[in-house]
């Protein structure tokens, strides 16, 4: 299968789908990260051109991290993305292009307008991508992929609502190791934005060590706030056990999410 995991920055995929990206790579699954904007904006102390060449080289760390066919930066400014028609555009021919059987992004509701038009990106590209007289010189899809939310903690409209959990024990240290490689974001931006840049050690191991205190916890709420799902899709001994989780919520602008296709989709459970 084709695994196209779209987010607004270069980072993004890598912490909502960094875990799945890996097990499918596993499998011999392909997955590609696209980033909407070239992160030019995501520091506190540089900016522009040097930033966003910097933060390309971060995602070609990761690509080897995880195992990834590709990790595509789109050259828009950070901060300044716009569900636009262009822009649409460009969401339609990466879809084409890597020909997904399941998409996955951030839902229209976020603290980032980054984020929020992302996904708004997405969901006008699908369908459209089936459509031979737009853009039509990237060839068009006869199938809309499905496509899926990733996970997030935001209440309104509606939470989120997984439809599928997913075991990521086995691929935490892999998701780790690509956050690490993120250091002008998980060691720096992210730190300082968070008023947390003193906590931040100096030296790498212990560095990485600090990432696994600050960022694991996450995934470990995740299991434990979906062990229903966990439970139902790996069985009460397995599903008991998993610590560590990443979960996602059929969209209903591409195809279906159904019954059957979940297992297709998501090829890890027993």
């Amino acid at each position: 299968m084709n695994i196209l995991v779209i987010g607004a920055h270069p980072d993004d995929p890598d912490f909502s789908a960094g875990g799945v990206a890996y097990l499918y790579g596993r499998l011999g699954h392909r997955v590609k990260f696209v980033s909407m904007t070239n992160g030019d904006a995501g520091h506190h102390t540089m900016g522009g051109g040097p930033l966003a060449w910097r933060r390309l080289a971060e995602t070609r760390a990761v690509q080897q991290a995880l195992g990834l066919a590709a990790y595509e930066v789109l050259d828009n400014h950070d901060g300044e993305l716009e569900p636009s028609l262009t822009n649409r555009r460009q969401v339609i021919r990466v879809i084409r292009e890597f020909q997904p059987d399941l998409v996955l992004g951030p839902r229209p509701n976020d603290y980032h307008p980054d984020h929020r038009y992302a996904a708004t990106l997405i969901q006008d590209a699908a369908y459209m991508v089936t459509v031979p007289n737009v853009v039509s010189l990237t060839p068009h899809l006869r199938i809309n992929p499905v496509i899926a939310y990733v996970s997030d903690d935001f209440q309104r409209p509606y939470p989120f609502t997984p439809d599928v959990a997913v075991d990521i024990d086995e691929a935490v240290e892999a998701k780790v190791e690509a956050l690490h490689c993120h250091t002008s974001q998980v060691y720096e931006w992210l730190a300082y934005n968070a008023m947390r840049e003193h906590e931040v050690p100096d030296e790498e191991s212990a560095r990485k060590a600090w990432l696994r205190d600050r960022y694991l916890e996450r995934f470990r709420r995740r299991a434990d706030r979906y062990r229903d799902l966990l439970v139902r899709f790996y069985g009460a001994a397995r599903g008991a056990r998993i610590r560590h989780a990443e979960a996602f919520e059929g969209c209903e602008y591409g195809s279906r999410l159904t019954e059957e296709a979940i297992p297709r989709l998501f090829p890890f459970f027993d």
